[in-house]
């Protein structure tokens, strides 16, 4: 299922509306800005943008897309969807939308969905297993089709729900990096909708009218310790409107000297010596 070779280049999105179109802008200038500040397309860049059918990646497609066709540089995109063999998938919706769209495409074929169903126990989360197998399909296409960069669609509360989850359930100061290598060394990967709120992606897709495929591998199961940091986090953003922004914000400002952690910071080498003020740095 791959798209023909006389493809032509995609055309212009037609928006619905004024509104539509300022959101667009919107999502296009913090997409860029994402992109510049962490160098994440450079020019001959061939960029895998991975398509499950959901809100987030579709609006990554089509923002990567447009700024595809104002771009100083030239870079490819291919869109990649991964078939799970879930019962039934709508498996034409995908193909058919980026036929009409006109965009290069791949779509993978692993039955995953067995595998999931097989291993896991009922009841339990499906979502970190089913993670792993679709991340290794996608990874194994990219080093056998030439990838440089990966596209992922994670937005800016996918990122500080991630922190909040490896701070509550894991010990780790950590979250998702807006771009990364990965743990095996050979591919890189990026999220340029590093900065978009989900939110904003919610009222994206609906002005796009986009195909939207829900997931039932497992029942539109959700992660019982991601739903708890978002209806936390949700709650905190109607009390206090912003602090969403705030946290990241914090993310792109660390201290290491501040923290803990003796392998980012030589705490051992700081020493008192004459002249320097006995006070300590509060």
């Amino acid at each position: 299922m791959n798209a023909s070779p006389e493809t032509q280049p995609p055309a212009a999105p037609e928006w619905p509306s004024q509104t539509a179109k300022k959101l667009g802008a919107q999502l296009r200038g913090l997409a860029g800005k994402a992109i510049e500040d962490f160098q994440m397309i450079g020019p001959g860049d061939r960029v895998m943008v991975c398509l499950s059918g959901g809100k987030d990646s579709y609006t990554l497609l089509d923002i990567l897309l447009s700024l595809k066709r104002s771009a100083p540089i030239d870079f490819e995109i291919l869109a990649v969807n991964l078939d799970q063999k879930q019962p039934d998938f709508p498996a034409e919706v995908l193909p058919n939308y980026l036929r009409e769209l006109g965009v290069p495409f791949h779509v993978i074929e692993q039955d995953t969905y067995s595998v999931v169903k097989r291993v896991i126990p009922e009841g339990k989360t499906m979502c970190g297993l089913c993670s792993r197998l679709r991340r290794g399909a996608l990874y194994r296409y990219a080093a056998e089709n030439g990838i440089t960069k990966i596209a992922l669609g994670h937005h800016r509360d996918d990122i500080v729900e991630t922190l909040f989850l490896n701070l509550f359930f894991g010990g780790r100061l950590k979250a998702m990096a807006p771009k990364l290598r990965s743990e095996d060394g050979r591919h890189i990967v990026i999220r340029p909708l590093a900065y978009v709120a989900e939110a904003q992606i919610e009222r994206y897709a609906r002005a796009r009218s986009f195909p939207i495929i829900p997931c039932k591998l497992c029942g539109s199961q959700e992660n019982a310790q991601r739903r708890q940091v978002k209806q936390m986090l949700a709650a905190w953003e109607r009390e206090y409107p912003g602090r969403t922004e705030s946290i990241f914000s914090a993310l792109r400002n660390v201290e290491p000297a501040h923290l803990a952690d003796p392998s980012v910071f030589d705490f051992k080498g700081l020493h008192f010596t004459d002249g320097e003020s006995s006070q300590a740095d509060c």
